[in-house]
Protein backbone atom coordinates (compact mmCIF):
# COMPACT_ATOMS: atom_id res chain seq x y z
CA UNK A 1 0.00 0.00 0.00
CA UNK A 2 1.21 3.21 -1.13
CA UNK A 3 2.48 5.43 2.06
CA UNK A 4 -0.01 8.17 3.15
CA UNK A 5 0.77 11.96 2.26
CA UNK A 6 -0.82 14.98 3.05
CA UNK A 7 -3.11 16.31 0.38
CA UNK A 8 -4.93 20.07 0.22
CA UNK A 9 -8.64 19.70 0.39
CA UNK A 10 -9.53 22.56 -1.99
CA UNK A 11 -7.83 20.61 -5.11
CA UNK A 12 -9.50 17.18 -4.41
CA UNK A 13 -13.00 16.74 -6.72
CA UNK A 14 -15.89 14.92 -5.24
CA UNK A 15 -17.84 12.96 -8.33
CA UNK A 16 -21.57 13.91 -7.89
CA UNK A 17 -22.28 9.89 -7.63
CA UNK A 18 -20.21 9.85 -4.66
CA UNK A 19 -21.63 13.42 -3.18
CA UNK A 20 -25.28 11.58 -3.24
CA UNK A 21 -24.12 9.28 -0.59
CA UNK A 22 -23.25 11.95 2.05
CA UNK A 23 -24.57 11.53 5.47
CA UNK A 24 -24.66 14.35 7.74
CA UNK A 25 -25.05 12.27 10.74
CA UNK A 26 -22.02 10.26 9.89
CA UNK A 27 -19.55 13.28 8.83
CA UNK A 28 -20.66 14.24 12.43
CA UNK A 29 -19.41 11.57 14.12
CA UNK A 30 -16.22 10.93 12.04
CA UNK A 31 -15.56 15.12 13.21
CA UNK A 32 -15.90 14.81 16.74
CA UNK A 33 -14.10 11.54 16.37
CA UNK A 34 -11.31 13.22 14.62
CA UNK A 35 -11.35 16.24 17.46
CA UNK A 36 -10.70 13.11 20.03
CA UNK A 37 -8.20 10.76 18.13
CA UNK A 38 -7.31 12.65 14.84
CA UNK A 39 -7.48 11.03 11.38
CA UNK A 40 -7.05 7.49 11.68
CA UNK A 41 -7.48 6.49 8.36
CA UNK A 42 -6.44 8.16 5.04
CA UNK A 43 -8.61 8.54 2.28
CA UNK A 44 -7.99 7.89 -1.35
CA UNK A 45 -7.41 9.75 -3.89
CA UNK A 46 -6.32 9.77 -7.85
CA UNK A 47 -4.74 11.79 -10.09
CA UNK A 48 -6.46 13.02 -13.11
CA UNK A 49 -4.53 15.61 -14.85
CA UNK A 50 -3.65 18.92 -12.41
CA UNK A 51 -6.84 17.52 -10.31
CA UNK A 52 -7.10 15.03 -7.24
CA UNK A 53 -9.90 12.77 -7.57
CA UNK A 54 -11.53 10.79 -4.43
CA UNK A 55 -11.36 7.65 -5.12
CA UNK A 56 -13.16 6.88 -1.16
CA UNK A 57 -13.16 8.69 2.13
CA UNK A 58 -15.71 10.99 1.41
CA UNK A 59 -17.08 11.41 5.14
CA UNK A 60 -13.59 12.00 6.56
CA UNK A 61 -13.13 14.28 3.79
CA UNK A 62 -16.50 16.57 4.86
CA UNK A 63 -15.42 16.14 7.96
CA UNK A 64 -11.74 17.52 7.70
CA UNK A 65 -13.48 20.71 5.75
CA UNK A 66 -16.16 21.12 8.69
CA UNK A 67 -13.24 20.95 11.31
CA UNK A 68 -11.63 23.58 8.90
CA UNK A 69 -8.68 21.57 7.97
CA UNK A 70 -6.56 22.93 4.66
CA UNK A 71 -4.66 19.05 4.05
CA UNK A 72 -6.02 15.99 4.72
CA UNK A 73 -4.16 12.42 5.08
CA UNK A 74 -4.45 10.56 1.86
CA UNK A 75 -2.66 7.92 -0.12
CA UNK A 76 -2.42 8.61 -4.05
CA UNK A 77 -3.90 4.76 -5.86
CA UNK A 78 -3.72 4.67 -9.66
CA UNK A 79 -6.59 4.76 -11.80
CA UNK A 80 -6.77 1.35 -12.65
CA UNK A 81 -6.65 0.31 -9.05
CA UNK A 82 -9.36 3.03 -8.57
CA UNK A 83 -11.78 1.84 -10.75
CA UNK A 84 -11.54 -1.62 -9.76
CA UNK A 85 -11.88 -1.00 -6.33
CA UNK A 86 -15.80 -1.30 -4.86
CA UNK A 87 -16.69 1.72 -3.01
CA UNK A 88 -15.74 1.20 0.58
CA UNK A 89 -19.56 1.86 1.60
CA UNK A 90 -20.20 -1.14 -0.16
CA UNK A 91 -17.76 -3.89 1.63
CA UNK A 92 -19.51 -5.95 4.38
CA UNK A 93 -16.31 -5.62 6.57
CA UNK A 94 -16.26 -1.92 6.55
CA UNK A 95 -19.75 -1.90 7.58
CA UNK A 96 -19.38 -3.68 10.34
CA UNK A 97 -16.96 -1.97 11.34
CA UNK A 98 -19.14 1.34 11.16
CA UNK A 99 -21.25 -0.38 13.11
CA UNK A 100 -18.97 -1.39 15.75
CA UNK A 101 -17.56 1.71 16.14
CA UNK A 102 -21.59 3.66 16.54
CA UNK A 103 -21.83 1.06 19.15
CA UNK A 104 -18.09 2.13 21.22
CA UNK A 105 -19.31 5.70 20.75
CA UNK A 106 -22.79 4.73 22.27
CA UNK A 107 -21.53 3.31 25.13
CA UNK A 108 -18.72 5.80 25.82
CA UNK A 109 -21.45 8.66 25.77
CA UNK A 110 -23.30 6.62 28.16
CA UNK A 111 -20.68 6.20 30.69
CA UNK A 112 -19.66 9.70 30.23
CA UNK A 113 -23.38 10.86 30.76
CA UNK A 114 -23.77 8.99 34.35
CA UNK A 115 -20.00 10.12 35.67
CA UNK A 116 -21.31 13.36 35.23
CA UNK A 117 -24.46 12.27 36.75
CA UNK A 118 -22.63 10.83 39.45
CA UNK A 119 -20.51 14.01 39.89
CA UNK A 120 -23.57 15.99 40.11
CA UNK A 121 -24.96 14.09 42.25
CA UNK A 122 -21.76 14.35 44.89
CA UNK A 123 -21.76 18.23 44.39
CA UNK A 124 -25.24 18.35 45.90
CA UNK A 125 -24.60 16.33 48.27
CA UNK A 126 -21.82 18.13 49.60
CA UNK A 127 -23.57 21.68 48.77
CA UNK A 128 -26.40 20.51 51.38
CA UNK A 129 -25.98 21.59 55.14
CA UNK A 130 -24.94 18.82 57.53
CA UNK A 131 -28.27 17.88 59.42
CA UNK A 132 -27.94 18.68 63.36
CA UNK A 133 -29.67 18.22 66.08
CA UNK A 134 -30.30 21.01 68.70
CA UNK A 135 -28.89 21.03 71.82
CA UNK A 136 -30.70 18.81 74.45
CA UNK A 137 -32.76 20.38 76.16
CA UNK A 138 -34.21 22.91 73.90
CA UNK A 139 -37.99 22.11 72.03
CA UNK A 140 -38.18 22.67 68.49
CA UNK A 141 -42.50 22.55 69.18
CA UNK A 142 -44.09 25.73 67.64
CA UNK A 143 -46.80 24.64 70.15
CA UNK A 144 -44.82 25.40 72.97
CA UNK A 145 -45.20 28.38 75.26
CA UNK A 146 -42.85 30.77 74.59
CA UNK A 147 -41.83 31.67 78.53
CA UNK A 148 -40.99 27.85 78.87
CA UNK A 149 -38.80 27.64 75.84
CA UNK A 150 -37.60 30.85 76.74
CA UNK A 151 -36.17 30.34 80.12
CA UNK A 152 -32.77 28.35 80.07
CA UNK A 153 -32.28 25.16 81.97
CA UNK A 154 -31.30 25.33 85.84
CA UNK A 155 -27.83 23.82 86.60
CA UNK A 156 -28.20 23.46 90.42
CA UNK A 157 -30.95 22.30 92.21
CA UNK A 158 -31.34 26.15 93.79
CA UNK A 159 -31.58 28.03 90.68
CA UNK A 160 -34.37 24.88 89.84
CA UNK A 161 -35.86 26.58 93.15
CA UNK A 162 -36.05 29.88 91.91
CA UNK A 163 -36.86 28.93 88.39
CA UNK A 164 -39.88 27.56 90.18
CA UNK A 165 -41.34 30.29 92.62
CA UNK A 166 -40.73 32.63 89.43
CA UNK A 167 -43.56 30.66 87.57
CA UNK A 168 -45.80 30.01 90.39
CA UNK A 169 -44.85 26.34 90.41
CA UNK A 170 -44.59 24.44 93.89
CA UNK A 171 -41.55 22.11 94.42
Amino acid sequence: MPKPESFPIEKIFVPTKQKKALKPETVAEIAESMLDIGQQTPISVSRDGDRLVLVEGLHRLEACKALGETTILGVLVTAELAQHKPLLAERPEVEAERLKMARLKQLRLEKEAADASMAALKGVRQAEAPRTRPAKGLRDNPKASPARTAKPAPKTLSDWITQQKGSGGRY
